[in-house]
């Protein structure tokens, strides 16, 4: 049976970290969500703990490295609901935690920037068609960093950082190019988060991490676009 008349989100990376608690969120405010996960043991059980819980999440495939799976998983969507009006595109790598650009392995920043900016352009371009089918004005949602703005960038992580840098730009590109289609595509600096990527000794738990991107999703005006925000706040470039 297909979604009609439900609101519907798709969040990529969300068997676990901030995208799970995203998910979560959401489904807890009445959405149907997507679980979109390369690993599928750990998007099942993350959206069959989901389901116990008495919510509605299903679990789709989706590596966003990968342009057939990309597709793939939009065919799987397009059985399930007829519309989508909340993308979350959280799925993201860290490889070069420590690492200088002076000697910058280039094949990593190839695979970073294969994961973290052309897999977002590639997820928003074939989910497109089912954004422009939301009666309530769709929303993007790019999971970014504080490490992607340029004002105080330093040495930290070349590649995840201009990954980052990269994904603001490409949120304005299409903040800009949907601008007379009623979606709003915003970007997120999380923070510093308690997950597998941002380790245990990280200052915010999952649930603040989550807090402004949910915000973003449901409350923030959609007139609110083609900015980048931390903690409900704009933020610089």
């Amino acid at each position: 049976m297909k979604t009609e008349h439900q609101r519907t989100a798709l969040i990529t990376g969300g068997n676990k970290g901030i995208g799970k608690e995203i998910a979560r969120q959401l489904a807890e405010r009445g959405f149907a969500v997507f679980i979109g996960a390369r690993d599928i043991a750990k998007g099942r059980e993350t959206s069959e703990e989901l389901c116990r819980q008495g919510y509605e999440a299903t679990f789709i495939q989706l590596d966003v490295t990968d342009p057939v799976s990309i597709k793939n998983a939009c065919g799987t969507f397009s059985q399930k609901a007829d519309h989508l009006d909340v993308l979350v595109n959280n799925a993201a790598v860290l490889e070069d935690h420590g690492e200088n650009i002076i000697k910058l392995n280039t094949e990593m920043l190839d695979r970073t920037l294969k994961a973290n900016v052309s897999g977002p352009i590639l997820v928003i371009q074939d989910f497109l068609p089912y954004l422009l089918k939301s009666t309530i004005g769709a929303r993007i949602i790019n999971v970014s960093s504080g490490a992607g703005a340029l004002n105080d960038m330093t040495t930290y992580a070349p590649a995840y950082s201009i990954s980052k840098t990269a994904l603001n730009a490409v949120t304005r590109q299409f903040a800009g190019a949907l601008k007379s289609e009623t979606i709003a595509v915003n970007c997120v600096d999380p923070g510093w988060v308690r997950t597998d990527m941002g380790g245990p000794n990280a200052s915010r738990p999952v649930e603040k991490g989550a807090e402004t991107i949910v915000w973003l999703a449901t409350e923030a005006p959609l007139s609110e676009t083609g900015k980048f925000w931390h903690d409900k706040r704009e933020v610089e470039w």
